[in-house]
């Protein structure tokens, strides 16, 4: 295992990874055991609120630039959200669709590895689950997102994110100029995410009219039935084979007429190449660091409105601390509303007020708590 990291002092190792600055990271760790096929990255960001809390990511392709990408994003959603908590993530290349007894083994050694790293708090990400993060807790007893069974509250289950997701939507509806009631709706990402917010929406008399995931699209413009759809996507089916809508190819998704376009799945699923396919009015990210910020600034300029990654998403990491002080299901769901409301309100009003884009507000928002946090510390830096 080799660990790059800020020296004694604290001081910046400048241009040692490329992407250090005055706010971290405090430490990048990559792990490499071949005799397993194990290889990952953690990357721990900003400690200056707590020990920080971010997902266990497990792709094929992920990157330690795209962990540190994450990790960042992790320190501003957490300081936006006023948690007792810092920005971490870690990477773990492989299938996550592998035989489960050897995804188990991979996660297990991971976490091994890992486990002396106090400052960092796993939990679930694309690629894991309830399930990875008892295995997790079993080995080294610093993970959330927990099932029931041992004490945990299961945020993927219950649709965390999703539910943060349905609240900064609402949050936001006085800056547009349509209502939620019959909005149609187009998921890109259809999984953890996405699937829970397709419901909270439908719930609000939205419609969902087309869907996507990893293999296809699923389009029906009069509206898809959305607890049909996650009925078969739980039992293992692709949502282009759901037989109430028309088959389309994956990337199809971003050209359906739309009042809200959701993205909750990979990174850059937007960019220069393909943001002027868009024809929606709202995009409340539901996943992390999915649009490029040029491409964000082409839909604000297209007076499309854009919210924020780590404003609108911040549902799964709130319902996280909150277990991981001990609270119960019901005051996590009542603190996601209540944060991500506020903070929505707020990053809109600073946007108008400062005549600049929400993530621009977003991220000033986040700095100054951040900052306020570092300087309650000895070391400032982290």
């Amino acid at each position: 295992m080799k660990r790059w990291s800020h020296g004694p002092g604290g001081e910046a190792m400048t241009g040692w990874l490329g992407f250090e600055d005055d706010l971290g990271p405090k430490r990048v760790i990559h792990v490499h055991q071949p005799s397993l096929g194990l290889q990952g990255a953690l990357v721990v960001d900003n400690v200056a609120a707590g020990p920080s809390i971010g997902g266990l990511r497990m792709a094929e392709d992920v990157t330690v630039a795209e962990c540190f990408r994450l990790a960042r994003a992790m320190s501003l959603k957490n300081a936006a959200a006023g948690l007792p908590h810092g920005g971490g993530k870690s990477v773990l290349r492989g299938d996550p669709k592998q035989p489960r007894e050897n995804k188990e083994e991979l996660i297990r050694a991971f976490a091994c590895a890992l486990g002396d790293v106090e400052d960092y708090i796993f939990g679930p990400d694309m690629g894991t689950d309830e399930g990875a993060m008892a295995w997790v807790k079993d080995e080294i007893g610093r993970s959330v997102g927990l099932p029931r069974e041992v004490g945990g509250i299961p945020l993927d289950e219950l649709g965390a994110t999703g539910f943060g997701l349905m609240q900064a939507i609402e949050a936001a509806m006085p800056a547009t100029d349509f209502e939620l009631a019959g909005a149609r709706v187009v998921i890109q990402g259809f999984g953890a995410v996405g699937m829970h917010t397709a419901r909270f929406l439908a719930e609000r008399g939205a419609v969902v009219i087309a869907a996507s995931d990893s293999n296809g699209a699923v389009l029906n413009d009069g509206g898809l039935d959305v607890a049909a759809l996650g009925d078969a996507k739980r039992q293992g089916q692709a949502v282009a084979d759901f037989p109430g809508g028309e088959a389309l190819d994956r990337d199809a998704v971003i050209d359906v007429d739309c009042e809200i376009w959701v993205p909750a799945a990979r990174p850059d699923v937007i960019d220069m190449g393909n943001v002027d396919r868009l024809r929606t009015k709202l995009v409340p990210q539901g996943a992390n660091i999915p649009i490029t910020t040029e491409a964000e600034q082409s839909l604000h300029a297209r007076g499309i409105l854009c919210l924020p990654d780590f404003i609108a998403n911040a549902g799964g990491v709130i319902c996280a601390a909150m277990e991981y002080a001990g609270a119960g299901e019901a005051a996590a769901f009542a603190a996601i509303a209540e944060k991500i409301r506020r903070n929505t309100e707020e990053v809109l009003q600073r946007s108008r007020d400062e005549g600049t884009t929400p993530r621009a507000a977003a991220f000033r928002l986040a700095e100054e708590r951040l900052r306020r946090a570092m300087e309650t510390r000895r070391w400032s830096i982290f």
